[in-house]
């Protein structure tokens, strides 16, 4: 891979111009200042490998002075192979009373030893005077001297904080703070929307007034997007067509308050929206959806389900209308393949399904052409969505209910009575706890069981699959990773129905089960009866 600094546009198979964009992830600094996110050292390790593994250019580890984990950080990511990606430590200009080689947080920059630092500095006359404290001049003296002494170690980023808020203010000084960057040697001018205010149009005219003021230094532009208004990803993609070739982001937009532009949106509209731009050396984006999502699973946040190309409902259909298209053509409802980002297609089943919807999804089980069972079987989807079904999340509840519609359902066991203990405390301990006693039935034996649990629920789980398993050992491989409770029509109060989603593994696949009942034990039990049947049925299978 070219190093960005050093691309040029290159050629696209038909000889059109391609424009290489180079992607600035900030995820590990600017992303964790977002509410609930927290990384621990391992955590930002592992995310650096594997942002450098699908071929970020750059990859801004922290802020060196702040924090012990992120001088450690620096330390540990120089025994990683990071191939051509290059991490950055961040750091703002050096302090208004002080010479940039005796300043800690200049120093600091210094000894995290990177290919490259990004120094931030202040734009925005106001920001200046109220906030520094200082006199313009001062400001100017400090960007040039800290970009100076930067230089010569590493290639600096200059982020030119609130720069477009600072344009509006005060153009000719807003400018003036780039050129003393630039004449300072930084590599990189990025024009940051820090407050996430400005509007597409404004960040085209302005980026390409800045163009204009520096054509006499040998810089880039790069672009730095909050997305306080929505349009964090507009405003990105306006000021690459404005002649900018970085931008930075988040994986996920994750981010303090409204989020940084998601990099997922930015890398896939660029690749596959923008013939004429170049993102990650123009390699495939089938890892993307991996790649959100395992950034939501280290930072320990809930997948956002209606993100753009990446989402489980990005590629999600329950309008009948939609389904019976998309059956004749993917594009009619699409507007991509969703495997051009490691996405996939999924069909919804609702009462708002028409026959389309289960035909897609009853494919598998050979019945698609049987119009009077798939009636039978759209019947029987809103007769139970009705009592407070919904099988979008439940696809192995849904399995099962073709197969029980079509009369192909055989279940392996028949429960005979179930009973929960709860609230017992252990006295030594002190820890409360459950315990279910469970009598089942799997042919002419019969099989009776107890098991303890943190809760009614675990007990349940456990009393049932260890009941089971003499008979089927295979159900040792189960485990529960997911439980949702959700009151279907609260008016009734305590007397309300009660949906419950349980999503349990077999640590090859994982699927999901729903019950709905007014007693939330029995919509529990089940969900978990569903999910033990899924999984014989599975088994059960012809090779």
């Amino acid at each position: 891979m070219t190093a960005p600094s050093d691309a040029s546009p290159s050629a696209s198979p038909d000889n059109l111009a391609v424009q290489p964009i180079a992607i600035y992830d900030t995820t590990l600094r600017d992303g964790s200042q977002g509410e609930g996110v927290s990384f621990s050292l391992q955590d930002k390790l592992n995310i650096a490998a594997r942002l450098a593994e699908i071929g970020i250019e750059f990859v801004e580890g922290g802020y060196p002075l702040s924090n012990e984990k992120d001088v450690a950080f620096f330390e540990q990511v120089r025994k990683l192979d990071m191939g051509k990606t290059k991490v950055c430590a961040f750091g703002m200009t050096r302090r208004r009373s002080m010479k940039a080689e005796d300043d800690p947080g200049m120093k600091a920059l210094v000894a995290a030893q990177t290919p490259c630092c990004t120094m931030v500095g202040k734009t925005w006359d106001y920001h200046v005077t109220e906030v520094l404290r200082a006199t313009l001049d001062e400001n100017l003296d400090m960007i040039g001297e800290s970009t100076a002494f930067l230089a010569k170690h590493s290639e600096v980023l200059y982020d030119a904080e609130h720069f477009f808020d600072g344009y509006r203010a005060n153009p000719e000084y807003a400018l003036k703070t780039l050129q003393a960057a630039a004449s300072g040697g930084a590599k990189w001018m990025v024009l940051c929307d820090t407050n996430g205010g400005t509007l597409p149009e404004q960040i085209t005219e302005i980026t390409l007034a800045a163009q204009a003021a520096l054509q006499d230094h040998d810089v880039q532009f790069g672009i730095h997007c909050h997305n306080d208004s929505e349009l964090a990803v507009a405003n990105s993609l306006a000021a690459v067509d404005a002649g900018a070739t970085q931008v930075q982001g988040t994986i996920n937009g994750i981010g303090e308050r409204c989020g940084n532009v998601d990099l997922i949106a930015i890398i896939a509209n660029l690749s596959l929206k923008k013939p004429n731009y170049e993102v990650l050396g123009g390699r495939s984006l089938k890892s993307l959806t991996e790649l959100s999502r395992f950034v939501y699973e280290t930072a320990n946040l809930q997948w956002r389900g209606n993100q753009p190309f990446v989402g489980q409902s990005a590629f999600a259909h329950k309008g009948g209308m939609h389904v019976h298209a998309i059956n004749k053509a993917a594009s009619t409802y699409e507007h991509i393949d969703p495997a051009l980002v490691g996405n996939e297609r999924r069909i919804l089943v609702s009462e708002l399904s028409g026959r389309s919807n289960i035909e897609a999804v009853a494919g598998k089980h050979n019945l698609a052409d049987d119009k009077e069972l798939m009636g039978k079987i759209l019947a029987e989807v809103v007769r139970l969505e009705n009592q407070g079904y919904q099988f979008e999340s439940a696809t192995a509840s849904f399995d099962l209910l073709i197969k029980r519609v079509s009369g192909k359902f055989t279940p392996h066991f028949e429960t005979i009575k179930y009973r929960i203990v709860a609230g017992d405390r252990d006295v030594q301990s002190g820890v409360a706890f459950a315990e279910a006693i469970i009598k089942l039935k799997v042919g002419d034996t019969l099989w009776f069981d107890a098991a303890e649990g943190h809760g009614p629920v675990n007990a349940l789980d456990a009393g049932l699959r260890k009941a089971l398993t003499g008979a089927y050992p295979q159900l040792s491989e189960i485990s529960l990773i997911d439980y949702k409770v959700r009151v279907v029509d609260s008016g009734c109060g305590t007397a309300a129905s009660i949906r419950v989603n349980i999503e349990s593994t077999d640590g090859k696949e994982t699927w999901g089960t729903i019950g709905v009942s007014d007693n939330i034990i029995e919509a529990s039990w089940k969900a978990l009866v569903d999910s033990v049947e899924y999984k014989l049925h599975q088994e059960a299978k012809p090779a």
